[in-house]
């Protein structure tokens, strides 16, 4: 996993929680790296879920609200850092369709070796469209918190359903998207 997701991880922990937390949490993590992340650096994934784990025994609330919660915050970074993904884009749906042909091309570009997830697009009628979640990660936490960032950049009114198709696991889901009709 790139250190960029490491290093606005625990930026976003010092903004919510403060500075000992992000220390407390990394030491009690006892990470291989010794944290020591840079934005380009590739890390074990794993370290990421030992500092959630941390954070959540820290704050008391549940780790998927913190992932979840961390991609939402990642995707207005993402919005700051690299604009130009979102250059002529209108809408949430234009989006997130283009992450696999646009978008993951241009990461890979950036970032050769990195471990991106996997997505395949259904569009089951109008307004509607069916993102299928796969990747040796379990991360499709941060996969939604991500879409629901993306939704509120575009500001529209998009509903947003869960299925798991591993068990719970987290490396398979599909998110279902349907464009609210506006009210009369």
């Amino acid at each position: 996993m790139k250190g960029i997701v490491f290093t606005e991880f625990l930026e976003m922990t010092e903004d919510r929680f403060g500075a000992d937390t992000v220390e407390r949490i990394i030491e009690e993590s006892a990470l291989p790296s010794g944290a020591a992340y840079t934005t380009v650096g590739t890390y074990d994934h794993r370290e990421l879920l030992r500092l959630v784990g941390q954070l959540s025994a820290a704050t008391g609330l549940p780790v998927p609200t913190l992932v979840r919660t961390f991609g939402q915050h990642l995707f207005g970074r993402f919005t700051q850092a690299y604009p130009k993904f979102f250059n002529g884009v209108g809408s949430a749906f234009d989006f997130l369709g283009k992450i696999e042909s646009y978008i993951h091309v241009e990461v890979r570009k950036l970032y050769p070796d990195a471990e991106l997830p996997h997505f395949e697009y259904q569009y089951p009628g109008p307004g509607r469209m069916d993102m299928t979640y796969r990747s040796r990660c379990p991360f499709s936490d941060l996969a939604e918190g991500l879409i629901l960032g993306c939704i509120e950049y575009f500001g529209q009114p998009i509903e947003l359903a869960r299925t798991n198709l591993d068990e719970g696991g987290g490396t398979a889901v599909r998110f279902s998207l349907t464009q609210r009709l506006p009210q009369r």
